[in-house]
């Protein structure tokens, strides 16, 4: 009997972090058959655990929606934003592609919007008070204004740059360095059809 209690709290366990992370990742609860899927067991078992879960009092499950302690720590004040991998502070240089995850943003600080995250790589922005391993929060859906900080993309060999823009009368794009060691990056115009700026910053959080 004792074998089999200790298999059913490790299965709750893995239930529960299930629901957490899928609620991270999708931003809802997941339905019975989402939970048996990922974990492998019949709907019926998902649906039992749940309601056992429910009433030892560890989640609260209404028929329809669940929400664990993460869940309702979480408010309705925050966003998910994704950790969409690592940018580079220097030349432009490849795409580090690295997903780790989601960070809740609470919108009094961050606002809303379509916002990402990048972790820096480098030393040409320390001028801006950016620095080597420090994740810097984006905006997807705003157009970059003379003087932003953006993340900006080669797409036609794949190389990106965090830098300070400035355009040109000519139509050349100025990538400009915060760090009065380095040199500016040009960007004529012949070469902006196949470039796109990913993201303004907005915000940067790092470790103290």
């Amino acid at each position: 009997m004792a074998g089999i209690r200790k298999k059913d709290d490790e299965l709750k366990l893995r239930i529960v972090k299930c629901i957490d992370d899928f609620f991270l990742a999708n931003h809802r609860s997941p339905y019975m058959s989402e939970i048996a899927t990922e974990l492998k067991i019949a709907k019926s078992t998902a649906y039992r655990y749940v309601c056992e879960l429910d009433r030892d009092g560890v989640l609260k499950y209404n028929g329809s929606t669940i929400v664990t302690e993460l869940i309702d720590k979480t408010d309705d004040q925050s966003q998910f934003a994704p950790i969409s991998g690592k940018i580079a502070c220097g030349s432009l240089t490849e795409v580090v592609e690295d997903f780790e995850g989601f960070i809740a943003l609470p919108t009094a600080i961050f606002g809303t919007g379509d916002l990402f995250i990048l972790k820096t790589k480098g030393l040409s922005m320390i001028d801006a008070g950016i620095e080597e391993g420090d994740m810097v929060v984006f905006r997807r859906d705003v157009y970059a204004q003379e003087g932003d900080i953006v993340a900006f993309m080669d797409r036609e060999n794949g190389t990106s740059t965090l830098k300070r823009i400035h355009f040109c009368k000519d139509q050349r794009i100025i990538l400009h360095p915060e760090n009065h060691e380095m040199e500016d990056i040009v960007i004529p115009r012949r070469d902006l059809y196949h470039s796109v700026i990913l993201g303004v910053a907005q915000h940067v959080i790092k470790k103290l």
